[in-house]
């Protein structure tokens, strides 16, 4: 008994380990609000106006209402137990700032692409650029007030996913729906590691 309580002592005096997690999807797709949503410090955001110059480029159709864009990134931070705290980098979504994402993903353990049932299509550069860099990844469906809802099997199907990248339904303006959706990828991350870690069958 004696040895129990020195022990979570001695775990009580250990830094947690920090994770690095990527929020990534489309233009207008929810990645500041779950930043935020979840974030137990003040998010540092880098949202500027959308004006008329940047209306050719920035495709509304579907976000009208949208009347910020995320430039650099979004920046939060979670303790999830006493033992791990992941860091939350939201990317930008359109194709201007891609250039961000290489600096971005650096160290990072896993990513959520976060998707939109209007505007699946937007989904798909994500998703390409996590698998050729072998980064392990979620899709979460951001379930937005009156869009359509499908299962996650069509979903997957959709974004012609291997069977083995999770697909989960949230809603990013709520903590407890976010979190969910950061500790998804962080088992994901660790079972695709625990398995490259495996010995090759002779």
């Amino acid at each position: 008994m004696a040895f129990g309580r020195s022990e979570r002592r001695r775990r009580s005096t250990v830094d947690p380990m920090s994770l690095k997690i990527l929020v990534a999807g489309g233009f207008g797709v929810g990645k500041t609000t779950l930043v935020g949503a979840v974030s137990e410090i003040k998010p540092l955001r880098t949202e500027e106006q959308l004006t008329e110059a940047g209306r050719p480029v920035d495709d509304l159709d579907g976000v009208e209402a949208k009347a910020t864009t995320t430039v650099a990134m979004d920046f939060g931070r979670i303790t999830v137990n006493d033992e791990l705290v992941l860091y939350l980098f939201g990317t930008p979504g359109q194709d201007r700032f891609w250039f961000l994402w290489d600096e971005l993903s650096l160290g990072a353990l896993g990513a959520v692409v976060l998707a939109d049932t209007r505007r699946l299509a937007d989904s798909f550069a994500s998703v390409d650029y996590f698998e050729r860099r072998g980064l392990p990844f979620v899709v979460a469906v951001n379930c937005f007030d009156g869009a359509e809802r499908y299962p996650a099997e069509a979903v997957q199907d959709a974004l012609d996913l291997s069977p083995e990248v999770p697909v989960l339904m949230c809603d990013a303006r709520r903590t407890d729906s976010a979190r969910e959706v950061l500790v998804s990828v962080v088992r994901h991350a660790m079972h695709v590691s625990a398995r490259q870690r495996e010995p090759a069958l002779p």
